[in-house]
């Protein structure tokens, strides 16, 4: 039950990512018709397709993390035997952690400075666009903390080390990846 709510929580975000990605492209490419077109513009459409794309990146960060798409030292990683890669595992979901818990926290910090601050067209509070950071530190750090309770616990996959070290993808996926 709980592992399908979760699994519905990130098709919604997902799903919100072709939202945001589509409605950031309809924005500037309505921008750039009525510039050249109609010698004007939308000035709303040019600030919110920025914050579309900070929120798009910052959402993603969390997909990419979850499905283990992030930057890795695969070749690495694959030198290593069984024990080897659990072990690189663990030190790797540690450092994550120290990171993206230091990144919620600076966000958690700044936000009231950010909160007090608005946007120049749309009066939207600036606590809106960078407060995507808590979002991000908090999912990434909540994923790497679940996996490395799963790995103490002994509840880690085969699937997921050999994700981890890279060798879960055919070469057709991994020609996608490039």
């Amino acid at each position: 039950m709980i592992r399908t709510l979760i699994n519905l929580f990130f098709r919604f975000l997902e799903i919100l990512l072709v939202v945001m990605m589509a409605g950031m492209a309809l924005m500037v490419f309505v921008n750039v018709v009525m510039r050249y077109g109609m010698n004007s513009g939308i000035a709303i459409s040019e600030e919110m397709s920025r914050y579309f794309f900070i929120w798009v990146t910052f959402i993603g960060a969390v997909l990419a993390y979850r499905e283990h798409l992030h930057l890795g030292v695969e070749t690495l990683v694959a030198k290593f035997g069984r024990t080897g890669r659990l072990v690189l595992m663990a030190l790797s979901n540690l450092i994550v952690l120290g990171c993206s818990g230091i990144f919620f926290w600076g966000t958690w910090v700044q936000l009231p400075i950010n909160t007090s601050m608005v946007a120049t067209v749309s009066g939207l509070s600036m606590g809106w666009v960078y407060g995507i950071g808590l979002f991000t530190g908090g999912g990434i750090f909540l994923i790497a903390l679940e996996r490395l309770v799963r790995q103490a616990t002994g509840r880690i996959t085969d699937e997921e080390i050999a994700a981890f070290a890279g060798e879960n993808m055919s070469l057709e996926q991994l020609a996608e990846r490039t």
